[in-house]
């Protein structure tokens, strides 16, 4: 662990703090434009100090938002890269739950026109 007043490569940041499995690929997500601190574009190499907010965008859209508690540039277990951070991500909202399709016996055969057109309807085509 670090003292509060030093700074730290925002990459090995994000590394220890196991948002990426490896520090090669934070160093990407920075320079590919996925991470803000304090609402400024980081790059690899930007400082990072205790309180600053670190958004992160990750794949399928998914955006996290992170308060930087203490730093650290050792990666540990999961439960030690918890204390990294204040996790101030909102919750994602519900999934909507889609109808279970219609349920055919097995062997039953091919399903007739009208079943085809309902499954059709169902799957939204």
């Amino acid at each position: 662990m670090r003292s509060q007043s030093d700074s730290i490569r925002v990459d090995k940041w994000l590394w220890a703090a196991r948002v990426f499995k490896t520090r090669s690929l934070a160093a990407s997500a920075c320079d590919g434009g996925k991470v803000d601190v304090n609402d400024q574009a980081a790059k690899p190499a930007k400082s990072l100090h205790a309180r600053d907010v670190v958004k992160v965008t990750l794949a399928q859209g998914r955006r996290r938002i992170l308060k930087v508690a203490t730093l650290d540039d050792r990666r540990g277990s999961a439960t030690a890269a918890r204390t990294l951070y204040e996790d101030l991500t909102p919750p994602e909202p519900p999934r909507l739950r889609q109808a279970p399709p219609p349920w055919r016996p097995p062997g039953s055969g091919r399903p007739t026109k009208r079943e085809r057109r309902e499954l059709s309807r169902l799957r939204g085509r």
